[in-house]
């Protein structure tokens, strides 16, 4: 029996085109060249490989390849726990310190003027108590209309009979010729958008 090395892609070759268990890379060469595969001398060393059973017997395999599959499965199972704690809602992940309660005063909102009034203290106090946050809100808008704009201008152009009014002096400005009802929307969407829960956010909104 002769001995020869050949390369890494030659013997993934040789092992494809494996047809039985236990059939040594000497058997399928002999196959493929058509030879007489009974006519092989079987006495082979210990150390021969047989490409069949290298992947079928743990035994065989070389140890790089229980490092490679231990660091594969590392690689999966830490994306999968990555994918199992993701945000389905960017909004609400940033946002869970906002304490929404604050910003219902039962007081000062008696003292406010109408409905307009109303709307404008809750929105000026949630502005307050959302900070950056609160930028969210230029993500509210209407079929081809803003509700929110950083200037007054932007929202006039919208609509001219939008009525803007400033939020505080946050520099945030809001249309306000809507109807209650609308108001109500806009500002259960507001708080949606900073993470509050559709119910509670339904809740503030009825302030109005």
């Amino acid at each position: 029996m002769k001995y020869i090395e050949i390369d890494e892609e030659l013997y993934r070759f040789i092992a494809s085109k494996t047809e039985r268990i236990g059939e040594s890379a000497s058997d399928i060469l002999r196959r493929l060249l058509n030879l007489s595969v009974e006519s092989v001398d079987v006495s082979l060393p210990t150390d021969i490989s047989h490409p069949s059973l290298e992947s079928q017997s743990p035994v065989n395999r070389h140890p790089v390849f229980d490092q490679a599959k231990a660091a594969v499965e590392k690689v999966i199972a830490d994306q999968n726990s990555a994918n199992k704690h993701s945000p389905i809602d960017e909004d609400i992940a940033t946002s869970t310190s906002i304490d929404f309660d604050a910003m219902v005063s039962q007081h000062l909102l008696s003292q406010q003027k109408g409905a307009v009034g109303r709307f404008m203290y809750l929105l000026s106090s949630l502005e307050s108590t959302a900070g950056s946050d609160f930028d969210k809100v230029l993500n509210v808008q209407g079929k081809g209309r803003l509700y929110f704009a950083r200037s007054k201008q932007a929202l006039l152009n919208s609509s001219k009979s939008s009525n803007p009014k400033e939020i505080a002096s946050s520099g945030f400005w809001v249309t306000t010729n809507n109807n209650t009802a609308k108001k109500q929307t806009i500002l259960t969407e507001v708080l949606e958008h900073l993470g509050c829960d559709s119910e509670r956010a339904k809740s503030i909104a009825e302030h109005i």
